[in-house]
């Protein structure tokens, strides 16, 4: 074999592991790989909703035990709305019903507007 058969080799090795290694980070970046729920179908925790304000700061809607909670992630987190009750009919997968002490408290539901808005608030009350 000649130097450019080698040469020919290393080039296409380095270019198929730059394409995995562009594909892996576009997954992580756009939010492809997500966990998966637990084996045994018992997860207590998921993310609802995710939003992205601008490069460095995320929104997050995470719910937990049938409580939701809103999450200001970015340089340092930071927890803005917390017991939010879960709506009842949209139960994650392997996830049970509401328990009745919860689901006979009135709702103190706030819609997504208002959530991303409380959010924008709070970044600009930060930056300032």
């Amino acid at each position: 074999m000649e130097f450019a058969d080698y040469f020919r080799f290393l080039a296409a090795l380095v270019l198929v592991l730059g394409l995995i290694g562009g594909c892996a980070w576009m997954a992580r970046r756009f939010g492809l790989m997500q966990n998966m729920a637990n084996v045994k179908g018992q997860s207590r925790l998921g993310v609802v909703e995710s939003l992205t304000i601008d490069p460095k700061h995320r929104l997050f809607l995470v719910r937990r035990d049938g409580k939701e909670h809103l999450l200001l992630v970015g340089e340092s987190s930071t927890l803005i709305e917390t017991g939010i009750d879960a709506p009842a009919v949209t139960p994650f997968p392997g996830e049970t019903a509401a328990p009745a002490a919860v689901a006979t408290k009135p709702a103190q539901q706030m819609s997504a507007p208002d959530l991303l808005l409380k959010g924008l608030a709070y970044l600009k009350e930060r930056r300032s």
